[in-house]
């Protein structure tokens, strides 16, 4: 029996309205994800379209974060400035989420890069860490966790699920493309983050891959097939 064979999944309108989610609507990014789709485009151009939309998704996901001023000497004057308050921490589950985390250094070229590795049975879909690099001292005011697909969820709900225990103050998750099934497991198993996608697509296949999705988005990146 395959591993989502028969199991019922949520439409995508039951999962449009859930708290803390937000879909982008950005015109750059859906014209990016149409060549990100396409399965001719070739691995360079691939993980460059990941790349650039995790900068866009990364000023989306950071239009939130706290500030604090700080006084400045410009070559005419002093004047009050504004500068983050407090670390951001970028945890791309491997290997998938490495080109969305270059993304967002674009963005913020101080980001924390925390490593983390799982993998998933490809016969109980169930998600299974071999690789764990993350810091001993925690000083960030926020985490992100970034994979390009959220499809049955269970890699992002372990991946936070292990940051939570190290005590982060706020923890979000951003992907590239979500299926309704994937997203609402997410959203139950922890309420309190938020989520941002640039795409919810329609339902998972009975092997547990988003349709119509992209197809394997570690492979694609890295000319694995």
């Amino acid at each position: 029996m395959l591993p989502m064979q028969g199991i019922l999944q949520p439409t995508r309108e039951e999962v449009l309205n859930l708290p803390r989610l937000s879909i982008s609507t950005h015109p750059v990014i859906a014209h990016k994800l149409t060549t990100l789709r396409d399965k001719q485009t070739p691995p360079p151009e691939f993980y460059r379209l990941v790349k650039e939309i995790g900068s866009l998704l990364a000023y989306e996901a950071t239009a939130s974060l706290a500030f604090e001023t700080t006084t400045i000497d410009t070559p005419l004057q002093t004047m009050t400035g504004y500068r983050l308050a407090g670390g951001i921490g970028v945890t791309p589950i491997l290997r998938a989420g490495l080109g969305l985390a270059e993304g967002f250094r674009e963005v913020i070229p101080d980001a924390q890069i925390w490593h983390l590795g799982l993998r998933r049975d490809e016969r109980t879909l169930q998600a299974l860490e071999y690789y764990n690099q993350l810091p001993y001292q925690v000083d960030l005011q926020v985490c992100y966790t970034v994979d390009p697909m959220l499809a049955t969820g269970g890699s992002a709900i372990d991946t936070i699920n292990i940051l939570k225990r190290r005590g982060i103050p706020r923890l979000s998750y951003v992907g590239i493309i979500a299926a309704p099934y994937g997203l609402l497991r997410l959203s139950q198993a922890h309420p309190d983050i938020d989520i941002y996608i640039a795409a919810l697509d329609d339902r998972l296949n009975d092997l547990g891959y988003i349709v119509p999705g992209l197809g394997d988005a570690g492979d694609r990146q890295f000319g694995t097939y």
